[in-house]
């Protein structure tokens, strides 16, 4: 009875200590990513409610990466407080055996291997795939924040423009070049006219809308390449047409898992574009979802070898570091190998067995070492 609650308690500290560190590390990459999304507000001109919703739903992305080396940490964190305050001996004094606790972080890496399995197919998948769909709907909210001074942007698709100076939603010295066809309403014939470049003194930016003064359109004629001129004293532009130059189609990690199977497997109708010419990506992507998550049970095991008591400080193998040292090298293998498990079919299948095949063998010599121990007693 009292071992069932010491357990409990156990339980309870790991999985406390592991969601500390996963949040608290997915808010500082978090953060740091959020800081480069900014380029939507500043550049493609999305409202900022666009932007805190994009950012927050690639919180679990980031979340999802972080599963591994928060639950690492964790369990060392653990392992090293219990063995320092002596909170073991309690167990130990009462005939419990090292291997059932050893079992117990096993049982709870495949708990972690769930968690992250519901995450890295489903909840992450759906997500990123949201927050993209998210900027192909909205569209950008206002022109003014795409404004550099002094400087070209072209975060429009075949649409250029250059200001010297910014005052408010005043500008000056305005030069605008369009390849594609976005200021149609401008030309006069609009077959034969490739480009349109527009030149005038200042302007107003209101949101969609620019009005400007004191200047001229100049039009590039395909048929004879002559350019026509036309002078204004106010031209009022519509810019809703304006289409931002950021990635709308969902990318190999923002589509759903069935349909990435649906594609290697070609059962039934694919979703993706070019799903043939995609195939070795998908696969790396694949692993990474359902594969590297096995790892996992691999770490809790090599963190078990903590429990075996350290005679002598030269036995370098065992303490604290090295076993930590171990398990980042095991997170850090899957990391490298995974990028290149759909180009090799080699690697790729070492890729899938290798947790199969270490989960046995590292178990087998935890049990051997724990077992030495309590025979030399």
């Amino acid at each position: 009875m009292l071992q069932n609650k010491i357990y409990q308690n156990f339980i309870k500290e790991i999985l406390k200590t592991f969601l500390i560190i996963l949040f608290g590390l997915s808010i500082v990459a978090w953060t740091v990513r959020a800081v480069n999304f900014l380029d939507l507000i500043v550049e493609n001109g999305y409202s900022i409610a666009t932007y805190f919703q994009y950012s927050f739903l690639n919180l679990l992305g980031i979340l999802t990466k972080l599963i591994p080396l928060s639950f690492l940490i964790s369990l060392v964190i653990f392992i090293v407080k219990q063995l320092r305050e002596n909170e073991f001996i309690i167990l130990w004094t009462s005939g419990e055996k090292k291997a059932k606790v050893a079992n117990l972080f096993f049982i709870l890496s495949i708990f972690i291997l769930s968690f992250y399995l519901l995450f890295s197919t489903i909840i992450a998948p759906y997500a990123l795939n949201k927050s993209r769909s998210l900027l192909s709907k909205d569209g950008f909210n206002s022109f003014l924040p795409t404004i550099r001074i002094q400087g070209f942007n072209d975060s429009f698709r075949g649409f250029t423009f250059f200001v010297e100076k910014k005052i408010d939603n005043e500008i000056k010295n305005v030069f605008i070049y369009d390849s594609s066809n976005t200021l149609k309403n401008l030309k006069s014939n609009r077959s034969e006219t490739s480009s349109t470049t527009i030149v005038a003194k200042e302007g107003l930016v209101q949101e969609k809308e620019m009005i400007l003064f004191n200047g001229q359109i100049i039009s590039e004629n395909k048929s004879n390449l002559k350019n026509n001129i036309v002078k204004f004293q106010q031209l009022n532009i519509d810019l809703n047409n304006l289409q931002s130059g950021t990635i709308k189609q969902p990318k190999l990690q923002e589509t759903s898992t069935l349909v990435l199977l649906k594609c290697i497997f070609d059962f039934g109708i694919n979703e993706l574009v070019n799903c043939s010419k995609t195939r070795k990506e998908i696969i790396t992507v694949l692993n990474r979802r359902v594969v590297l998550p096995f790892y996992i049970p691999v770490i809790s095991l090599i963190c078990s070898f903590l429990l075996i008591k350290v005679k002598t400080k030269k036995n370098y193998f065992l303490n604290k570091y090295s076993i930590f040292f171990f398990s980042f090298l095991t997170l850090l293998y899957a990391e490298l190998i995974i990028r290149y498990t759909g180009i090799s079919k080699f690697v790729g299948t070492l890729f899938i067995i290798s947790p199969f095949i270490l989960i046995p063998i590292i178990y087998s010599f935890l049990i051997y070492g724990l077992k030495r121990e309590s025979v030399s007693k």
